[in-house]
């Protein structure tokens, strides 16, 4: 008797919080169940974009592939447009500025290169495509332009094999621009960053190295 007492007690305890807080209760499971619901969602839409962006990445490595202007142009377009804040789209963007490049287009590439230091979410395909940027302005003879591209990007962010291309290409621009002091040090500079395993790379800046006299 005293247990079934002791259990119509606790029932009633029960009860009498279920009334005081029961509709709070209710309200924060809602909530939770509503948050969930939304992440498994998000989740899933950005699944679907992924393989949306993967398939026309695998277009346009097939349109390059064939040579097919139209279909680099079409695929690139559309990840950009439609999916620009996956990997793809950069990816995507920086391969098709190699192949405008290639075809002599020095124009559709520097505004694949551009889309990509402005807009990509990587930070190491940025730090890429304003690299390649700043080589299709020396090759247009923008000198400045392309230096000012290059120190807009502390030297000190970049991974070591990253800032060894930056010096080496800063050097060219230098050069071009016909201050060879200051490209000497570009050059010792990125042979300072550069891996000793790099040995092509490192012979190139040495021989540009040597030119201006060591």
């Amino acid at each position: 008797m005293a247990y079934d007492l002791e259990e119509q007690e606790q029932l009633a305890t029960l009860k009498g919080w279920w009334k005081d807080n029961g509709t709070s209760v209710l309200v924060v499971l809602a909530a939770v169940a509503i948050a969930l619901a939304g992440w498994l969602g998000w989740r899933n839409w950005q699944a679907g974009q992924a393989q949306q962006a993967a398939a026309l990445y695998d277009s346009l490595q097939k349109a390059l592939q064939s040579n097919d202007a139209k279909s680099v142009r079409d695929a690139g377009g559309s990840l950009v447009e439609g999916f620009p804040r996956t990997l793809y789209a950069s990816m995507g963007a920086l391969a098709s500025a190699r192949f405008h490049i290639e075809r002599g287009d020095p124009k559709s590439a520097r505004a694949q290169l551009q889309w990509v230091v402005e807009r990509s979410s990587s930070e190491e395909l940025r730090d890429l495509a304003r690299l390649r940027l700043a080589g299709v302005l020396l090759d247009e003879k923008a000198h400045d332009e392309a230096l000012a591209l290059m120190d807009a990007k502390q030297e000190a962010k970049h991974a070591p094999a990253m800032a060894a291309q930056y010096a080496a290409l800063k050097g060219d621009i230098l050069v071009a621009k016909g201050k060879p002091a200051e490209a000497k040090a570009a050059y010792r500079l990125a042979l300072e960053k550069s891996d000793e395993r790099s040995g092509a790379f490192r012979a190139s800046v040495q021989l540009r190295l040597d030119a201006l006299g060591g």
